[in-house]
């Protein structure tokens, strides 16, 4: 259940804070909720990638979906050499993805250390 809770928290925060913050902040999301719920560091990881991956691959797709993928199409061939929108939207979820779940589990390693 904390699993789950933890996800959601890191999703829900990650977004509140990019709508006024930097991109990055979602580490600090993803480190804040690892430390406050306590969880071993492979869950904390895990829930940090699941949570950030689903919720930039998701919005990538929704805004991408709003214009007919028009830039999709252009910045995957510019950075992927490769006309295909949809592997842009994996890769820019797998990028939230490891940067929230290095976050919790980082938030998870210093809850470890301080309660030594």
């Amino acid at each position: 259940m904390k699993f789950f809770i933890s996800i959601l928290l890191i999703a829900l925060l990650s977004f509140a804070a990019c709508l006024f913050l930097p991109w990055w902040f979602i580490a600090i999301s993803g480190f804040v909720v690892a430390f406050a719920i306590p969880q071993k560091a492979g869950l904390s990881f895990l829930a940090g990638f699941i949570a950030l991956f689903f919720l930039w691959a998701g919005l990538s797709f929704w805004m991408s979906a709003a214009n007919d993928n028009i830039l999709a199409h252009k910045i995957s061939i510019l950075f992927l050499k490769a006309d295909n929108p949809f592997l842009l939207i994996a890769v820019a979820g797998l990028i939230g993805g490891l940067v929230a779940g290095l976050g919790s589990l980082s938030g998870r390693l210093a809850r470890k250390l301080i309660n030594r």
